[in-house]
């Protein structure tokens, strides 16, 4: 950040969101949003008007699921083919339109509605009703329940108290956000959301140990934005609701499993633990390997500044009766949600006895226009939904995965553990070229789904480890919004990023092949991987 003479680096306010520099597009990311509309509109007309593609001409019935059955049932051969040509053009001009961001996430998520519908990929009431998908509410009730804590400001007083309390000395305040963001993660389910409300913490803290941008970088800054990054990231792969992203692969995978949704224990058995040892595990690799601290690093290099982040936090006075509330509310729907496979009530029951508490008058501590919705990435999930359902009245997935085993020579003596390490490797790394994590979601659980299928494995065996992979997306600034965010803070280059980041997705790639020989072999989701 460039600061002029009057910047007080120890005034909170400084670091407000819409004080923040906005990253300009480089020169090949402008040439991507000029070209991306024409090309996907290119390929569009191709794929589904002029290409003649063989392995979509002849559909053989007894390879397709439910929903396809029905749909070639009802249209017939030949129907049956044209929307798998009109699918398979959407899908790729949908992902093209994504990827470069010619247009807004949200428009192509409309046009992709309007043309699955026009295109008789799926019925007009399947296509509308994504809108209203029972994990469409559970995001837009995880906001709700979010806008408490953000409201009543009970998440920034948690966050100052527990940095006050126990950030004592360089180690011990770049470890007490390893676990402010840890809790965060299992209570707000937007990271952007928890990186706006820690940056203006941890932009303090950086300041008053010398660390202030630019010209002024040092390990220290490094570490606490660098660790934040990844921590924001990794705390929501350990809750199910920690992103509408996990929301949508536990949606496919529970789909494919003939379950009406996935359960929240089962998601949290197997990932919160990962996601601590990965978050160890970054800041071992951080603190103590990449960027050790120099000497004076790890000493305030502004005398008095620690009472600067007191004081912010005696200006916010007792806690009130409101924040008392909205932490008992959002406890509640957290015991319920860890105990669903004991009471029976599913996610998005427990968020809406939740939402409904907290907008009650008298009981609840917000009104609906307290509540910070943001209805752009609503659309885009239900656009990405929609082309699920699309993808689930076809053969296409299916049909993809044989046509590209069959020519790369892939059979049915491929030993498992290939096409785990395979499917994992390119989840992982598909991180630094997409920059949304429900599209990943939306691409390859799918693919893993069926190939589990065309092998004759369980589905969760192959599907459920690439959903633990969604959230690592922190290597380059464009990787997700959180990235981006952190990087306007000039603590870091690219090149702290990308040797930090890199090294971190390796080690979670080593770890979730190393899960799915334990951890998930004992859960019964895969029969290990080499024993």
């Amino acid at each position: 950040m460039e600061h002029t003479s009057e910047f007080n680096p120890l005034n909170m306010d400084n670091y407000k969101l819409e004080k923040l520099p906005k990253i300009e597009k480089t020169g090949v990311e402008k040439w991507m949003m000029k070209l991306g509309g024409p090309i996907a509109i290119l390929s569009f007309v191709l794929l589904y008007f002029v290409l003649d593609i063989p392995f979509l001409n002849k559909i053989d019935p007894e390879v397709l699921g439910k929903d396809a059955l029905a749909r070639y049932k009802e249209l017939g051969a030949e129907g049956f083919e044209k929307i798998n040509y009109a699918m398979l053009a959407i899908f790729v001009a949908a992902i093209i339109l994504w990827i470069t961001e010619a247009i807004p996430n949200y428009l192509t998520s409309l046009f992709v509605i309007l043309a699955i519908v026009m295109t008789q990929v799926t019925t007009e009431k399947e296509a509308f009703s994504q809108l209203g998908h029972p994990v469409m509410w559970l995001n837009i009730l995880s906001f709700v329940l979010a806008s408490m804590l953000v409201k009543t400001q009970a998440a920034k007083r948690f966050a100052l108290w527990f940095v006050i309390k126990f950030g004592k000395n360089s180690f011990w305040v770049i470890f007490s956000f390893l676990v402010i963001n840890v809790v965060l993660s299992a209570f707000i389910s937007a990271t952007t959301a928890k990186a706006t409300i820690l940056l203006p913490i941890f932009m303090v803290i950086a300041a008053i140990y010398g660390a202030t941008g630019g010209n002024h970088r040092n390990n220290f800054g490094r570490n606490l934005v660098l660790q934040n990054l990844f921590q924001i990231n990794i705390g929501a792969s350990g809750f199910l609701t920690g992103s509408g992203a996990n929301l949508l692969a536990a949606s496919l995978i529970a789909g494919a499993m003939g379950w009406s949704l996935f359960s929240y224990q089962d998601w949290f058995i197997a990932a919160f633990p990962l996601a601590i040892i990965l978050i160890l595990l970054g800041w071992l690799v951080g603190a103590k390997l990449m960027f050790p601290l120099k000497k004076g690093e790890d000493q305030p290099q502004i005398e008095g500044g620690l009472q600067s982040l007191r004081e912010e936090y005696l200006k916010m006075g007792k806690v009130t009766r409101e924040e008392y509330k909205a932490i008992a509310i959002f406890i509640c729907v957290l015991i319920l949600w860890a105990t669903d496979k004991q009471h029976g009530i599913n996610q998005t029951v427990v968020a809406f006895i939740g939402a409904v508490v907290a907008l009650t008058p008298g009981i609840g501590v917000v009104k609906w226009n307290d509540i910070d919705i943001p209805w752009h990435l609503m659309i885009f999930s239900a656009g990405a939904y929609t082309l699920g359902a699309g993808l689930e009245a076809t053969s296409l997935p299916a049909t993809l995965v044989e046509v590209t085993f069959n020519h790369l020579g892939i059979c049915a003596s491929t030993p498992f553990w290939v096409l785990y390490l395979v499917l994992t490797g390119l989840m992982l790394f598909s991180a630094l070229l997409f920059q949304s994590k429900t599209m990943r979601a939306l691409i390859f659980i799918p693919i893993a789904i069926g190939i589990a299928n065309r092998f004759g494995y369980p589905v969760l065996s192959l599907a459920f480890p690439l959903a633990l992979l969604i959230e690592h997306v922190y290597v380059l600034p464009f990787n997700s919004k959180p990235a981006a965010l952190l990087y306007t803070t000039n603590q870091y280059s690219i090149t702290d990023s990308f040797k930090f980041g890199i090294t971190m997705m390796i080690l979670s790639w080593a770890m979730i092949i190393l899960w799915g020989e334990t951890v998930l072999k004992w859960l019964g989701y895969t029969n290990g991987l080499f024993f």
